[in-house]
C-alpha cells in the first residue's frame, strides 16, 4: 500500500482545524482510556488500518489491557466493559453508522444514565473526530505501523 497523499503536510489550516477538536475533547473531562475505546472501535467499524494502529497504542499507554482491547470489537459478548463504556460504546457505534439508523431516544436514554449533557456533548465530539480521522487516514491511505506514543 502506498500512501496517496500527506494530507497533513499539503494542508496544515485543516490539521489544526482537527487537533483543535481533539484538545476540546482532550480537556472535557473524559477518561482517557475511555476516550481511546471509542476512537479505537469507531476506527475497526470503518476499517482504518492507520487509526487502529495508533488509538491501540495509545489505550495501552493509558494503562488499558490486552484483553480488552482484543475484546473490544465483540464488547457486547464480555463482561470486560462497565456500563459507563457500553453505553460510550453503543453511542460510538451509533453515530458511527448513523445512515443506518435514526439513534433511537432508548439509547440517547441509556447514555444519559452514564454521561451528563456535558459529557454526552463531549463524547459525541469524540466520535465526530475520530470518524473524520478515519476518512482522512483511508481515503488517502495512511500507511499504519509507524506510529509511535509520545
Amino acid at each position: 500500500m502506498e500512501e496517496r497523499l500527506n494530507y497533513a503536510k499539503v494542508s496544515p489550516d485543516a490539521m489544526k482545524a482537527m487537533r483543535e477538536l481533539e484538545k476540546y475533547v482532550a480537556a472535557s473531562g473524559l477518561e482517557r482510556p475511555l476516550y481511546e475505546l471509542i476512537k479505537t472501535r469507531a476506527s475497526q467499524i470503518n476499517g482504518c488500518a492507520y487509526c487502529i494502529d495508533m488509538h491501540t497504542k495509545d489505550a495501552r499507554k493509558a494503562g488499558e489491557t490486552e484483553q480488552r482491547l482484543y475484546a473490544l470489537s465483540a464488547w457486547r459478548e464480555t463482561p470486560f466493559y462497565t456500563d459507563r463504556e457500553r453505553a460510550a460504546l453503543e453511542w460510538t457505534e451509533a453515530l458511527t453508522l448513523i445512515s443506518k439508523n435514526n439513534v433511537p431516544d432508548s439509547l440517547y436514554d441509556s447514555v444519559r444514565k452514564h454521561f451528563d449533557e456535558k459529557e454526552i456533548v463531549a463524547l459525541s465530539m469524540a466520535i465526530i473526530a475520530i470518524n473524520g480521522w478515519n476518512r482522512l487516514a483511508i481515503g488517502f491511505r495512511t500507511v499504519p505501523g509507524s506510529y509511535n506514543p509520545q
